[in-house]
């Protein structure tokens, strides 16, 4: 006969083994064959260029969305069609916008994805300059009678 601590210990050890298995029964693994080397080159290349929607911060390659899995395989498709990888990236951007790359073009466009963090960076700048200035004008004037007096509590 199970005493009650055995009990509870099984019920721990079967939740544990529960949340393993859904957690690997979720992972999905992708296989795609190639007809040659310079096909799975290409598609790991591009898979590594291109950015996940969803994420935002992850390229295809390390996304688990399903927009990223969606992106994979057509990109895939696209490869084995034939297509270049200009071609592919071409497409990309014409359904996804320039967002979809990691290093999009310079062009009226993205103008604010180039240059918009050092506009951010001179403004914080200016502001930070501004008031340093404020500051040190507004200091108060300190005399050489009270700067003694100061001294001589400090000694004390």
């Amino acid at each position: 006969m199970m005493r009650l601590p055995e009990i509870r210990m099984l019920k721990i050890l079967f939740a544990l083994l529960l949340l393993v298995i859904s957690v690997t029964g979720r992972a999905a693994i992708e296989t795609y064959r190639f007809d040659d080397a310079s096909q799975e080159e290409s598609y790991k290349k591009l898979v590594a260029e291109l950015r996940c929607l969803v994420c935002q911060n992850q390229n295809l390659a390390d996304s688990n969305a399903e927009l990223a899995h969606d992106m994979r395989r057509k990109t895939y498709e696209l490869i084995i069609a034939g297509k270049t990888d200009d071609e592919i990236v071409d497409f990309m951007v014409a359904r996804y916008g320039d967002f979809v790359m990691y290093n999009p073009p310079v062009k009226s466009t993205t103008m604010l994805l180039w240059f918009g963090p050092l506009v951010f960076l001179l403004i914080a700048a200016s502001v930070v300059f501004v008031f340093m200035r404020k500051q040190k004008k507004n200091a108060p004037v300190v005399s050489a009678q009270q700067q003694k007096q100061v001294h001589k509590l400090l000694d004390e």
